[in-house]
């Protein structure tokens, strides 16, 4: 059987997530499977404030930016599966395991953050994410959320 996947741009992501500029991490969502899978894009610009000092000459994306870039394609994807544009729900950081950060990503980069649900359904979810560039390896983590789904 083949699935038909889903997709998020950015109208339907600002429905779903409450982050905006200039902490809104991901452009639009692909490839979103019923298992709670998919990919987020975030195209990396000199134009974003953390570059200013992170780093003046050499401009790195933060780290700890490509694994909320991460934790908000898994909250767009589950938006998108439980149909939760427009309605208020809450998403909660509980833990981080296994952060590996394998490449610098800087201006100019499109970082794909590729996502898998490996626990969820109820309050507390996990996920498991990469995040590349082109076919290099630039961060990946598991992430645990309490996510606060309407009845």
């Amino acid at each position: 059987m083949n699935e038909t996947l889903k997709s998020a741009d950015i109208g339907l992501i600002q429905q779903i997530i409450p982050h905006r500029y200039p902490f809104l991490m991901v452009d639009r969502v692909v490839d979103i499977t019923s298992d709670d899978a998919g990919t987020g894009i975030k195209n990396v610009t000199m134009n974003e404030p953390q570059f200013t000092g992170h780093f003046p000459n050499q401009p790195v994306f933060p780290g700890v930016l490509m694994v909320e870039a991460m934790a908000q394609t898994a909250a767009v994807i589950v938006g998108v599966n439980n149909d939760l544009a427009g309605k208020e729900f809450g998403v909660y950081f509980m833990a981080l395991d296994g952060v590996k950060f394998r490449r610098m990503v800087t201006p100019g980069d499109s970082l794909h953050m590729h996502i898998e649900k490996l626990r969820g359904g109820g309050k507390v979810w996990k996920f498991k994410g990469r995040a590349v560039v082109g076919d290099e390896l630039a961060c990946e983590a598991e992430f645990t959320a309490m996510m606060d789904l309407p009845k």
